[in-house]
């Protein structure tokens, strides 16, 4: 689908206009927080009964909760989809790739295929930063990357890097690259070093329109204690630790803004790249839930997704409106009152007028989901484990799977059935049912046979570089 803005920025920078007072009429600030692997059944405002998430639940309390909203069911083709505002299978990274571990391919902005959210608001006026992990580049070979995607300023942790053995921390010790540089920052907690180097930059940059993207690094394995809960010692004590100092993190920036005076005029939006690591078990309106990272069931890629901002969006408000992670490229354009270029083709369409209370529903009338697993090499690069990957599409009704070999073999309704366990396509369809299967059948006939790979130009081989069939790896 593709996205025109024009009139859509136009109505809502009147709105803005009129919910500001005239000596703060500033576009709005971004702040954009992405937990990783950490699934609804966490969170206590969408149900979770094992843990208690204050901070999270002020913020849905205090503005809007979605119920439909969609990520990748994986680490690299969500963070791609966010930053490009494509589907998987039109930017490539249709499976996970860990750049800095195994390299080869990388996230690559010579292409204007690749154009991101970051370069598209510094377009418009803002400027940009990015705390946490990045993961999609190798910063040894390309230490400016962020840069060249668009960030003015950043604190990330490199990812592992093979054979730099530090670069394995994330949390106790971290080692992140900078402008400056990679290196360790010993005796710091990543996490409160991410959030630190955030909220400075708020306070440099709060007189400008900001971009702030928070990829937190928490609460992904290693499951570990945090500076808050030094004696939890088994992986379920160690994971809800992990869990409040996501939370405590939240609360962090929301304090920041409102210390800054930016708190009105600052769009926070939270929610996660997929679901909790699988290991892991959670309870969900009196339902266990095994952690489904990976996965395309609703617990994998159905995700928690907040939005808050007082004076700007509604407050109280829990939306059934569809949306997944390609919506949010345009939607932050729109936000900033810019304009996505003619000639980018973009999935995704703003649900901006939805989060500000203009519009009921997002127009859209499916989402989608696809990518797990291990990315492969043959001789001509990176590409997905299939040529055309496994998938589920969903209204707010029905889903369907969609198989590698583009068939349809699942339908559920999820009004009667939300944890999928009735395959409809197996029993006798009643005419609602026969209408969904027909809808989905059409979006899967208009996609192409074969997913695309992701674009990138060819490099010198390193020594940590993988091999084309080479052996499996997690991330």
């Amino acid at each position: 689908m593709r996205t025109t803005l024009t009139t859509i920025a136009a109505t809502l920078a009147l709105g803005l206009a009129a919910s500001i007072p005239a000596a703060e009429q500033h576009r709005p600030n971004i702040l954009f927080i992405l937990a990783d692997d950490l699934g609804k059944e966490w969170i206590s405002c969408y149900g979770a009964e094992d843990i208690s998430t204050p901070n999270l639940d002020a913020l849905a309390a205090g503005g809007m909760k979605f119920n439909n909203a969609y990520s990748m069911p994986q680490c690299t083709p969500s963070r791609v989809a966010l930053l490009t505002g494509t589907y998987p299978w039109r930017n490539g990274w249709v499976n996970h790739w860990d750049v800095p571990r195994w390299g080869v391919g990388y996230f690559d902005w010579k292409h204007k295929h690749n154009t991101t959210v970051a370069r598209l608001l510094k377009d418009a006026g803002y400027v940009t930063t990015a705390v946490g992990k990045w993961q999609i580049n190798d910063f040894r070979i390309e230490p400016q990357a962020m840069k060249k995607h668009g960030f003015d300023d950043w604190l990330m942790w490199t990812g592992y890097e093979t054979g730099n053995p530090p670069s394995a921390n994330r949390y106790a010790d971290p080692y992140v690259n900078t402008p400056q540089g990679s290196g360790t920052r010993e005796g710091k907690f990543g996490s409160d070093l991410y959030t630190d180097h955030l909220i400075g930059f708020m306070k440099r940059h709060r007189d400008e329109p900001m971009f702030l993207y928070h990829a937190m690094a928490l609460p992904h394995t290693p499951l570990v204690a945090t500076p808050d809960e030094p004696e939890a010692k088994t992986p379920l004590e160690r994971h809800k630790a992990m869990v409040r100092y996501v939370d405590k993190q939240v609360g962090r920036l929301a304090s920041a803004l409102d210390e800054l005076g930016l708190r009105e005029r600052t769009i926070i939006i939270f929610t996660t790249d997929n679901g909790s690591t699988r290991g892991i078990t959670g309870t969900i309106n009196g339902r266990k839930v095994q952690g489904a990272k990976g996965q395309k069931s609703e617990a994998g890629v159905c995700q928690p997704f907040i939005v808050n901002a007082p004076g700007l969006v509604p407050a109280g408000v829990e939306t059934d409106a569809l949306t997944d992670f390609t919506d949010l490229l345009p939607t932050f354009v729109d936000l900033a009152g810019g304009k996505v270029p003619d000639d980018l083709e973009v999935d995704g369409v703003s649900i901006a007028p939805v989060m500000l209370g203009k519009a009921q529903d997002s127009g859209r009338e499916w989402i989608m989901a696809l990518g797990h697993g291990p990315a492969k090499l043959d001789e001509q690069g990176v590409r997905g484990i299939e040529d055309f990957a496994s998938r589920v599409i969903r209204d707010k009704r029905f889903k369907v799977w969609v198989t590698h070999e583009k068939k349809i073999d699942r339908l559920h309704d999820l009004a009667e059935d939300p944890w999928e366990e009735t395959n409809l396509v197996r029993g006798d369809l009643g005419e609602a049912q026969q209408a969904a299967l027909r809808k989905f059948q059409a979006v899967v006939d208009s996609l192409p046979d074969h997913d695309a790979r992701p674009l990138y130009e060819p490099r010198a081989p390193n020594p940590w570089d993988q091999k084309p069939a080479a052996g499996k790896r997690r991330e």
